[in-house]
């Protein structure tokens, strides 16, 4: 029997709000060892030496390769793809119709007519419901991530991170770090096999993710560690690893905007999608209008990734939006006394304020917590969590350009009332906490520096 397509399970519950938010998907996990050693050293190291981040299992790719990949991949995403050769990546955005987020990725340029795009699996699902109804000579194979794959991946991905990363991968190749544009890759050998790396930075932090067969991955990881000895090198697990987007500023998993009525596209695409590959939604904004919900990519900081130099789908949309954004990417700094009295409550009569898991309090796929100033929303807070090495609770979010000057103070309501059914919410009560609008990446090394070391 064939799953149930999503478009039948919002035709089930009768509103796609109410399916997301009482859904039985179990918050996001990565498939590696929780801690090496503990978090806050290994988010530590990223900043001071480095931290070695295994990739390997928590995203999904999908390869495209044809002669129309590349009009494919150019007439979906927002991205310009002037001068994107070999060698070269991207981070992939693509929205529907009304210029709405379905997802981001990374997009790999492989060899000529070959591209890969990692990633969370909603832009990837949007991708390959394309290749496969669309008139396109490409195809696309996909490699889930390994919490629903049998058998190793097709690649591993080992993310070097850190002041001292650059010294390990002289030390592990035995030669000079060549000099590679950010986002560009490099080709290394390490213990005998090829090795290719992307310039890149997830934490905010100078570094490379470095990849190739599975085949090849134990006998490099192993020759890493030893490099890394002398460098002061930390294995970070999926703790650590899960807050590297808050340093550097990455919004993790937008709610992709796949639920529009009247676009027969939309509606197809939801018959084609399994209602299992969409995730939960939480937290304190209460609408039950999915498309209030939607981001834009002007909300999360993708404006330097929309290009109006070719065709795509939602162009027009955004070119409207352009001309004035009405909201703007910004951290917001949770005060500290307020976060402790959330956690405190615990220990109180009940109910105390939803449970802030540390160090990544997010407890859905998609969170969005309402911002408020005064009475007013002025904005969504949307992934949270704790940084050691700045000793903050900090949260991603977009808020009204009136409210997004460093300084602002504004309140975040953690929590959702009504309690959902979603497995990771038990009883609770919506709870205010006072938050600083702050730059966004909020390390001053990520705003100033790491692109272009």
């Amino acid at each position: 029997m064939p799953p149930e397509s999503l478009a039948a399970a919002v035709a089930r519950v009768g509103n796609p709000v109410e399916l997301l938010r009482n859904a039985a998907t179990p918050a996001h996990t990565f498939p590696i060892a929780p801690e090496f050693t503990n978090w806050r050293s290994e988010q530590r190291a990223w900043a001071r030496t480095c931290a070695l981040l295994d990739q390997s299992h928590h995203m999904t790719d999908l390869f495209i390769e044809g002669p129309d990949a590349l009009r494919l991949l150019s007439g979906l995403g927002v991205n310009t793809f002037a001068n994107f050769g070999v060698n070269k990546a991207k981070q992939y955005v693509a929205v529907n119709a009304d210029g709405h987020l379905i997802g981001d990725g990374i997009l790999f340029h492989l060899e000529e007519d070959l591209y890969d795009l990692v990633g969370h699996p909603m832009v990837i699902d949007w991708v390959q419901f394309h290749v496969e109804t669309g008139e396109y000579k490409a195809t696309a194979e996909r490699d889930p991530n390994s919490a629903v794959r049998s058998g190793p991946p097709r690649l591993y991905r080992y993310e070097l991170q850190g002041p001292t990363a650059a010294a390990v991968i002289e030390q592990a190749t035995g030669a000079p770090l060549p000099a590679t544009k950010f986002f560009h890759t490099a080709e290394f050998t390490i213990a005998g096999r090829r090795v290719r790396g992307l310039r890149h930075g997830m934490a905010g932090q100078p570094g490379f993710e470095l990849f190739g067969p599975w085949a090849d991955g134990a006998a490099v990881l192993a020759t890493l560690l030893e490099a890394g000895a002398d460098h002061g090198l930390v294995r970070a697990g999926a703790k650590a690893y899960s807050t590297a987007n808050l340093e550097s500023g990455w919004v993790p998993a937008p709610l992709p905007a796949i639920f529009t009525e009247d676009d027969p596209q939309l509606r197809a695409y939801r018959e084609w999608l399994p209602a299992t590959a969409v995730g939960s939604l939480g937290g304190s904004v209460d609408s039950t209008d999915i498309a209030d919900y939607y981001l834009t990519p002007y909300d999360i900081g993708y404006e330097r990734n929309v290009r109006f130099d070719h065709d795509f789908v939602g162009r027009a949309a955004l070119e409207r939006m352009a001309e004035a954004p009405p909201r703007r990417k910004v951290t917001l700094v949770w005060d500290p006394d307020d976060v402790a009295a959330a956690i405190g409550s615990l220990f109180g009569s009940g109910p105390g304020a939803k449970y802030l898991d540390l160090p990544k309090a997010r407890y859905a796929l998609h969170q969005q917590d309402k911002v408020l100033a005064g009475d007013e929303q002025v904005g969504i807070s949307l992934d949270c969590g704790y940084i050691a090495n700045e000793r903050a609770m900090v949260s991603l979010a977009t808020v009204d350009a009136a409210h997004s000057t460093p300084g602002t103070e504004v309140v975040v309501l953690w929590g959702e009332e009504p309690n959902s059914a979603k497995p990771q919410v038990e009883e609770h009560r919506l709870r205010p906490i006072r938050a600083t609008v702050a730059p966004v990446p909020y390390v001053q090394f990520a705003r100033d520096e790491y692109r272009g070391t």
